[in-house]
């Protein structure tokens, strides 16, 4: 599967809110000991012979598709172009790929930025920023981000060359196109950095033991700019930022290395599209005061829709900053050790996060036990008995019994991956 989308908001943070870049596709990770049985392997082959094409959208600028995303043809995937805030300041996708049988999956999660700084402090009502002041290595991100989700955190795992290498180019290359740019306006150029890490966890979903792959992209970014005083003379203040994003691919833990096989190999991922990135960048740079106060009314509209789904990403990034910071206080070996406990439970903050992200829930048929994937804007779902036939309701007291044909069943609200709330 390609490396995180998060890559564009690396070009971002090195242009300072100018430019977007997308990933480089990893080479397949060396065998590392997962069983892989012959006829996982074989069935994997043949639910991966083939690909389709699908789009995700942004509402903020009509609809305009943002990104083309490769998907196994069997597999279901469900993605949404999150908006930015003030510390992760682009939009940026989170997206779920499962498997036919719901079992093994790849998604990324919402993004987590902090920022700090010296002299004039950046503005402290950043409340979608973690509260961090300092860098943080990419490999202990990922500790921390394995606790937080209640897996057990196996072994840090190598990067492929050519994913390292691609990360170095991509850092040289975006200097390198905007110096000039920089010169021009006699602005320092930001000092830039891009940290990727990966590891292999392990948690149990109901009877199946699952292996997973979490991957992460942190980039920060310090920029230093003189600003005037009372006194006359110029103040230097710097500015730190951080962003981090993680994918995270299991599967049962027999088919798991066949799986990251298949996802690396067929280059799974979403790509960016450059009319929706110059769409982007040209909005952006129109959005001063003149341009708002000569806003249309679509023009008004459009931003409405952002607006709204700024708000719901808002609360997500509250959830997870509070579960992050609530593993940072207990100490990472504390953390690991009780995640690790956790895991041979089950584990459910990552799905959780990822269906909040997608406004949906998780419900479950109480008599079968098979899981659907549902909207999260009515409360009751109900089905009937041939499990194709649905509908939703706020209604805690409407019974379609004797009313509509067949026979229907209240699903169950559950979480993400399954387990009962």
């Amino acid at each position: 599967m390609r490396m995180s989308c998060s890559c564009l908001i690396w070009a971002t943070i090195a242009l300072a809110g100018l430019g977007i870049a997308c990933g480089q596709k990893p080479t397949p990770s060396p065998q590392t000991g997962a069983t892989n049985s012959t006829a996982a392997t074989s069935s994997l082959s043949a639910a991966a012979s083939a690909t389709r094409k699908e789009y995700v959208t942004d509402p903020s600028l009509n609809n305009m598709n943002a990104a083309e995303f490769i998907v196994p043809a069997k597999w279901h995937l469900q993605a949404t172009l999150a908006q930015g805030g003030n510390c992760i300041t682009t939009p940026f996708l989170v997206f779920r790929g499962t498997s036919p049988d719901g079992l093994a999956f790849f998604e990324q999660m919402p993004g987590l930025g902090w920022v700090w700084g010296t002299g004039q402090a950046p503005n402290p009502n950043q409340s979608d920023c973690l509260p961090l002041k300092q860098a943080m290595g990419a490999q202990d991100f990922l500790k921390y981000i394995s606790a937080t989700l209640q897996v057990e955190y196996l072994a840090d795992e190598r990067l492929p060359a050519d994913t390292l290498a691609a990360a170095r180019k991509s850092e040289t290359d975006v200097a390198a196109l905007y110096a000039p740019q920089y010169a021009a306006m006699h602005i320092t150029p930001p000092k830039t950095t891009r940290e990727l890490a990966r590891a292999t966890v392990r948690y149990r979903n109901g009877t199946f033991v699952m292996r997973g792959r979490l991957d992460t992209a942190i980039n920060c970014s310090e920029t230093q700019r003189r600003i005037p005083t009372m006194r006359g003379e110029p103040q230097t203040i710097t500015e730190d930022r951080c962003t981090a994003f993680v994918d995270f691919s299991a599967a049962p833990e027999s088919q798991y290395q066949a799986t990251v096989n298949m996802l690396d190999a067929r280059n799974i991922g979403p790509t960016m599209l450059p009319a929706w990135q110059q769409a982007w960048l040209d909005r952006s740079r129109q959005q001063t005061a003149q341009a708002i106060d000569r806003m249309n009314t679509t023009f008004a509209e459009q931003r409405e829709a952002g607006g709204r789904q700024f708000a719901h990403d808002q609360g997500v990034r509250q959830q997870m900053h509070e579960e992050f910071l609530s593993t940072m206080q207990r100490g990472t070996d504390m953390s690991m050790n009780r995640a690790a406990q956790v895991a041979n439970s089950n584990h459910t903050i990552a799905s959780d996060w990822v269906d909040y992200s997608l406004n949906q829930q998780t419900v479950r048929d109480p008599n079968t036990g098979q899981i659907n994937k549902v909207s999260s804007a009515n409360s009751y779902t109900w089905t009937d008995n041939s499990g194709k036939t649905s509908f939703q309701t706020n209604d805690p007291n409407a019974n379609p019994n004797g009313t509509l044909q067949g026979n229907w069943t209240r699903r169950q609200q559950v979480h993400g991956d399954g387990t009962i709330k």
